[in-house]
């Protein structure tokens, strides 16, 4: 749990494994149940789920809040386990629990709902005006403090951190021989190739409501309703190493983008920071750097943090810290669209519609898939993340989606140009031509993983209306080319490449069946 997050694993890390709890879906679907139709009345005063330090940060969290004291008689507390002491019942983070204030006199109404959803259900104390924690158990007072130091006047640490040091930008600018063929080994990388081998272990059906996955955002309808909710997860570690500020940034805006993508509009994320070890100045360093990137654009997108935990110490002192993980401040996020009918996928829809790619271009290869896949290096500053520019494109995007303009939208990100391409086919079916010439070099204008740049695709009908809106936006818009059947083409100044959808979905898709020895059938 929370005690073990923020602890080293030495010899006897075995002995851990219990600390580590298992959830119950089902049970969890029960509580979710009760509480809803609980909440449905007017019962509650308050109400906050048991995660991480269990019963100590909800109880605290809860009560700080609303100014409050409380007192717990810890005999009433459910237990797995007999003989817990009140520390033990404290620090607990058993699953599939709620702690909530009821209103005088509902309390045998609550019990009703939960025991009707064959659930616990206890009344453990009162709240107080003291405001301070106090904790019976067996009849002694076994805890009496204030709860400010727990919570906002909680001390808080300013270690010693040192930042990042910048990359130096690329010296020579790298070119590709064969563009479709890097393009074929970029789609069998661990960073692109397909996830669909794990993910569809797992029911994703449950309930009805799923209407897209596996594109940039998930969708899935509220019930009974028209509208849906969009989530995207994202981060980008070796972004975050490199610059943890524009890591930081980018982790943010890439959810920011997946959302907008698909036409819905962003509403807040959470996030699960995942570093080594913050005693050594270096590393924290990269959690500063990575929170300072991530507050600048959760500001500039409107886009706040709701929630979110931590996960530090995440590397080995057997290797002196060598095999530390990478900066991860992974970031989840939802939005919301209103009118499902209205949302767009990544997939190409026809042949013969325009390919544009939206946005500012750059040709940034820096830190980026293609450099490290095909020549083996890890270098330069990540990609920048200009917000300004991100939000106003994002925006844009969103409107066009909304106006019938876009038929398809992708976001441009691990893999650039090329690889976006290659995915928006590979979901539909269909193929494209690339015949418009390209602002920067190849390997710059294909693989550059540029940020705030989104594929789509518009009918000819709707391409007036599509560009002047984008130019009153200030938004700039590339052309590429047009869908086709079943293969890509990239028709250059020199020379013409091309790849089957065949040849890219086997690359694509076999990745996984093969590191995890399985039979490449069931992808």
């Amino acid at each position: 749990g929370a005690t073990m997050a923020s602890a080293d694993f030495g010899e006897d890390a075995e002995e851990k494994r219990p600390t580590v709890q298992v959830g119950d879906p089902f049970t969890e679907k029960l509580l979710i149940e009760a509480c809803l139709e609980l909440m449905a009345s007017d019962a509650i005063v308050a109400i906050q789920d048991m995660g991480a330090a269990g019963l100590t940060s909800s109880s605290v969290e809860m009560a700080s809040k609303g100014g409050v004291g409380l007192h717990l008689k810890m005999d009433d507390v459910p237990q797995r386990e007999t003989g817990m002491t009140a520390y033990e019942m404290m620090l607990s983070e058993s699953q599939e629990r709620m702690l909530m204030v009821l209103k005088p006199g509902k309390e045998e109404f609550a019990k009703a709902i939960f025991e009707k959803w064959e659930l616990d259900f206890a009344v453990i104390g009162t709240v107080t005006d003291t405001g301070r924690m106090v904790l019976e158990h067996h009849g002694e007072i076994v805890c009496d403090i204030p709860l400010a130091p727990l919570a906002d006047d909680a001390p808080l640490y300013d270690r010693p951190h040192v930042p990042t040091p910048k990359q130096p930008e690329l010296t020579d600018v790298p070119e590709t021989t064969d563009v479709a063929a890097d393009l074929k080994t970029l789609m069998g990388s661990p960073d692109i190739a397909s996830r669909r081998w794990i993910y569809e272990q797992y029911d994703s059906q449950v309930g009805g409501d799923t209407v897209q996955i596996g594109g940039d955002a998930a969708l899935v309808r509220i019930h009974g309703t028209g509208r849906a909710l969009a989530m995207s997860t994202d981060c980008t570690p070796r972004y975050c190493y490199a610059d943890p500020v524009e890591g930081g940034k980018q982790a943010v805006a890439e959810t920011w983008r997946n959302i907008s993508a698909v036409g819905a509009t962003p509403l807040a994320i959470t996030n699960c920071l995942n570093f080594a070890n913050p005693q050594r100045p270096e590393i924290m360093g990269q959690i500063t750097g990575c929170l300072d990137g991530m507050g600048q654009a959760c500001r500039a997108l409107d886009y706040p943090i709701v929630s979110g935990n931590v996960s530090l110490y995440n590397e080995s002192k057997a290797t002196g810290g060598g095999s530390a993980i990478l900066p991860t401040p992974a970031i989840g996020g939802v939005g919301v669209i209103d009118d499902l009918s209205k949302a767009v996928g990544i997939g190409f829809k026809r042949t013969g519609d325009i390919v544009l790619a939206v946005g500012e271009r750059a040709g940034h290869l820096g830190q980026s898939v293609w450099l490290r896949e095909i020549l083996g290096r890890e270098e330069g500053p990540p990609p920048p993340v200009d917000l300004r520019a991100e939000k106003r494109t994002g925006d844009f995007i969103r409107h066009a989606i909304n106006a019938g303009w876009i038929t398809a939208c992708h976001d441009v990100s691990d893999g650039g140009v090329a690889v976006a391409l290659a995915e928006m086919a590979l979901k539909s079916g269909i193929g494209v031509l690339v015949s418009e010439e390209q602002p920067f070099g190849i390997a710059e204008s294909f693989f550059g993983e540029d940020q705030g740049l989104y594929l789509v695709t518009v009918c000819d009908t709707c391409l007036a209306d599509f560009l002047d809106a984008a130019n009153r936006a200030d938004v700039p818009v590339d052309p590429l080319g047009r869908t086709i059947k079943d293969r890509i083409v990239f028709e250059l100044p020199d020379s013409d490449f091309s790849v089957t959808l065949a040849e890219l979905r086997e690359a694509h898709e076999g990745f996984f069946p093969n590191l995890m020895g399985a039979d490449a059938a069931l992808a």
